[in-house]
């Protein structure tokens, strides 16, 4: 999702009209005909595309504004995790402060160069994953990060989390845009029950998820 957000101050596209529908009171894209995540292979230039963006906008951006674990940095670094149902609790109280859109995530339950991934973006290290989330902070308005579902999956020797969830915020631009998604977030534990996998999936395209920065909204942010 940090790749989606540094998308908004790229060179502008051409505005498409989205396909529209209601959900809480809110103009969201189409969803897939089951609810489930799209996956459809995201088109090589727009990977090049939010890539170079993100870059860009990391260069731009002062060092120390890049940490943004910062929740309690004493209790991160005593944080002990002895098996998956610490980390599911941790994940879910990470939720309960809408770390997607506040940059306030437990960054002590990933490994250190655990891998990130979203349908337009991926890289490694939690760092770096810390320094994408505080990018554009300050161009949300009324954001949310509702959480539908949490789950945990055991796969052979492998434990996964899987997060369920619907993200809702304007964009402090212009044309004050809105961004829907409904999404699905995996989380793949090592050995030591750190995290060392996190990809998202979304209930649209790349390309339709890009397509909503560059879309005027008839709504407002304040109702």
């Amino acid at each position: 999702m940090a790749g989606l957000r540094s998308c908004a101050f790229g060179r502008q596209l051409r505005i498409l009209p989205p396909i529209e529908r209601r959900i809480h009171g809110f103009r969201c894209c189409s969803t897939a005909p089951n609810g489930k995540s799209k996956e459809t292979q995201t088109p090589e230039l727009l990977k090049i595309a939010v890539s170079g963006v993100t870059e860009i906008l990391r260069l731009f951006t002062p060092a120390g504004r890049g940490r943004t674990d910062l929740v309690d940095d004493e209790w991160n670094e005593e944080l002990s995790i002895s098996n998956a149902d610490d980390v599911l609790s941790i994940i879910r109280s990470d939720y309960e402060k809408a770390y997607f859109v506040t940059g306030l995530f437990t960054s002590a339950i990933y490994a250190e160069e655990c891998i990130f991934e979203d349908p337009t973006i991926k890289f490694r290290g939690k760092e770096l994953y810390a320094r994408n989330l505080s990018l554009l902070l300050p161009f949300f308005e009324n954001p949310s990060i509702q959480l539908e579902e949490l789950n945990k999956q055991l796969d052979r020797e492998t434990i996964t989390l899987v997060a369920s969830w619907k993200l809702r915020t304007y964009l402090r631009l212009p044309w004050k845009p809105l961004i829907c998604i409904d999404g699905t977030t995996t989380y793949d534990l090592g050995e030591d029950f750190r995290i060392v996998r996190h990809v998202e999936s979304w209930s649209v395209s790349a390309l339709e998820a890009v397509l909503q920065i560059f879309t005027p909204s008839s709504g407002s942010p304040d109702q």
